[in-house]
């Protein structure tokens, strides 16, 4: 029922109705709120000025929104009366649903005098603060407006169910908790007491059982208010007049507004508008029971996402980091290729300096002797030597100009990594929707560790991948025979976990499952070998 207590709340005050009345909108406010926004109109737009100029609008008809300025369109609430000189403007304010409301336009009430027997200014205007439509009240004031009584009774009946829990009346020490109320035995039972004192069988069986809280109701509910006229306090409502859909009493059949309407019985109507109201109800109530399936099957949404999102992102890093692992594996085998160069230079380059230096070696001893040989002064000597000495020289120098002070390596390396193509591609990598060409079922996977063995039998569970887009109808789990032979079916249906009893004691046996649709079937899982235990 706490779903219930909003409509039992006052728009202005947010508090419970106390003593509401029904505006001709069909909302209700508490007789005090409603005096409270109440707003005095200028004369001109009485309800006397406007009978006398002929105009024959009813007491009751709704207010020239336009010509009144009781509603702007640049504000979602309503305020006072603008452009008159009589009427100066009143600040609104916001009740705490929100509801914007005026404060009292004149003094309060004597406070011996109740707000619907207080005096209300002449041409006061009442605004609804729900639907925002005006009325300019009657001589009466807040008199003209009938009471809902249905209204205060449920809120009685509410605020009692609120109440602390009654007892048992039959338990003999400690009273528990009362479950039932019999309305014929006017007692409050607890369930061992009911069991006891009033079994369900004989002339109890006939007895009508109810909640605790709706038999306290039930006992504490005075004689129904009978609701009198509006227009005549001393007269009951005895009638219901069709045309204007509202209670009236005899005399306004005779003299009143209603006499040339059609109406009918009280109760009749009473009756056939609970039957009515039963009906809407029964649709209405469909349509709560859909949406309280709705929200289950919305919250079960919820958590289905929050478990494929997890299964997701486990899938994205392992894709991820199975590209940086085949990355650093190339940047492995390219590094290798750059050192196996590096090598390669620095040994054609030592090798090079190696032969220069014994060669610049030799030249240099040959030069350092010819340079001694030239400083004899044996004619003789000399001359039996020269010839050699001068082809040895020539016979050097020549072996120098033959590109022997030329690098046989450069320093720079030949090598120019083309990463162009992956950074597109790594900038292009992006989710795109699988469809895929031929749409039968991936390949379920094994669950190993929700898979296990007891005895001599095997539990196996499955699911499918997280990234598959083909609905399985089905799937067909496989074993062998514990021996290595041929595999054959153990299950078939819908269910991603099977238990397979009966299997041998110490036994090897391999599992396997595909899924199917109509369509095709898939490939296989990988084959799980699962070891029973030993015989007892």
């Amino acid at each position: 029922m706490e779903e219930m207590e909003e409509e039992l709340k006052c728009p202005v005050c947010g508090s419970f109705y106390r003593e509401p009345i029904i505006l001709p909108c069909s909302h209700n406010l508490c007789q005090a709120c409603a005096r409270n926004i109440l707003v005095q109109t200028p004369e001109s737009e009485s309800p006397q000025s406007r009978r006398a100029s002929g105009s024959g609008v009813s007491d009751y008809d709704y207010l020239d929104l336009d010509k009144m300025s009781l509603y702007s369109e640049a504000d979602s609430g309503y305020g006072s009366y603008g452009g008159f000189a009589s009427a100066p403007t009143t600040p609104c304010q916001k009740s705490p649903n929100g509801v914007r409301v005026f404060p009292p336009a004149m003094p309060p009430p004597p406070t011996h005098l109740s707000p619907a027997l207080a005096p209300v200014p002449r041409n006061s205007c009442i605004t609804c603060p729900q639907c925002h439509r005006s009325l300019i009240l009657d001589d009466r004031g807040l008199r003209g407006f009938p009471k809902n009584r249905v209204l205060e009774g449920v809120i009685d009946r509410y605020q009692q169910s609120k109440a602390a829990a009654l007892k048992c009346q039959l338990c003999e020490k400690a009273p528990k908790e009362a479950t039932v109320m019999c309305e014929q035995c006017d007692v409050f039972y607890c369930d061992p007491c009911r069991l006891r004192c009033h079994p369900p069988r004989g002339p109890l069986a006939k007895h009508r059982l109810v909640p605790p809280a709706q038999g306290r109701v039930s006992r504490r509910l005075s004689p129904r208010k009978v609701s009198t006229c509006t227009d005549h306090e001393l007269e009951n409502h005895s009638m219901y007049c069709v045309q204007c859909k509202m209670p009236v009493c005899y005399q306004c059949l005779e003299e009143g507004k209603h006499s040339s309407h059609e109406v009918k019985a009280l109760g009749a109507m009473w009756k056939l508008h609970k039957s009515q109201l039963s009906q809407a109800l029964n649709g209405l109530s469909d349509r709560a029971k859909e949406a309280k399936e709705f929200l289950v099957q919305l919250r079960t949404m919820v958590q289905q996402i929050q478990e494929n999102s997890v299964e997701f992102e486990a899938c994205l890093v392992a894709q991820c980091d199975a590209l940086i692992d085949a990355l650093n594996r190339r940047k492995a085998q390219l590094l290798a290729r750059v050192n196996k160069e590096h090598e390669h230079k620095l040994k054609v380059v030592r090798d090079q300096i190696s032969h220069c230096t014994v060669k610049l070696r030799q030249t240099t001893g040959l030069m350092e002797y010819c340079l001694e040989v030239i400083k004899e002064n044996d004619p003789s000597g000399f001359l039996q030597i020269s010839d050699a000495l001068i082809r040895r020289v020539h016979l050097t120098e020549d072996q120098w100009g033959k590109g022997t002070l030329t690098p046989r390596m450069t320093t720079d390396f030949d090598l120019s990594l083309d990463n162009s193509p992956l950074l597109q591609s790594i900038h292009q990598l992006d989710f795109v929707q699988v469809k895929a060409s031929s749409p039968v079922p991936a390949t379920p996977i094994l669950q190993l560790e929700e898979c296990c063995t007891h005895n001599n039998s095997a539990t196996l569970s499955w699911k499918q991948p997280p990234l598959s887009t083909v609905a399985a109808d089905g799937y067909i789990l496989e074993l062998d025979d514990g021996s290595g032979g041929q595999f054959r079916e153990v299950y078939v249906g819908k269910e991603t976990m099977c238990t397979v009893d009966g299997l041998h004691f110490n036994s090897t046996y391999n599992a396997r499952v595909k899924a199917f649709n109509k369509t095709g079937v898939s490939p296989y899982s990988k084959t799980l070998v699962l070891q029973t235990s030993e015989g007892r």
